[in-house]
């Protein structure tokens, strides 16, 4: 079974965040990475890979990223801090457990809810 990934980029610590979904993380990355002036990953620069969740089927992980992307910015960036509080790029580490093909839990209750957020990024809008 192809497991299926949704991912946030980010520029930088406090800047521009892209949410995405793809069946091979490796070659979604380089893509991102490629310069292309068109594209909006390249035009704001977001390159570091600071969450990725993964999921058994498509259809599940395409609903993520789209509850994902309706988030307010505040919510996503709770979702990942806690782990990552400095915004470290780990497309290293996390390619190698991609490719262990090892789950990554995500911090959701799997429907779209806010199990698992900070009580302080709850209701915020």
């Amino acid at each position: 079974m192809k497991r299926v990934h949704v991912y946030i980029l980010a520029s930088r610590k406090n800047g521009v965040l892209y949410v995405g979904v793809t069946s091979d993380l490796a070659r979604r990355l380089e893509q991102h990475r490629a310069p292309s002036p068109t594209a909006f990953t390249a035009r704001y620069n977001v390159h570091q890979l600071v969450h990725v969740e993964t999921y058994d089927d498509a259809e599940t992980a395409i609903r993520r990223e789209k509850r994902l992307k309706a988030w307010p910015r505040a919510w996503k960036i709770a979702l990942f801090e806690g782990g990552n509080p400095e915004w470290a790029d780990r497309a290293d580490e996390m390619l190698r457990q991609v490719a262990r093909d090892a789950p990554v839990k995500p911090g959701h209750d799997g429907q779209g809810g806010r199990r698992g957020m900070p009580r302080s990024s709850r209701g915020m809008t």
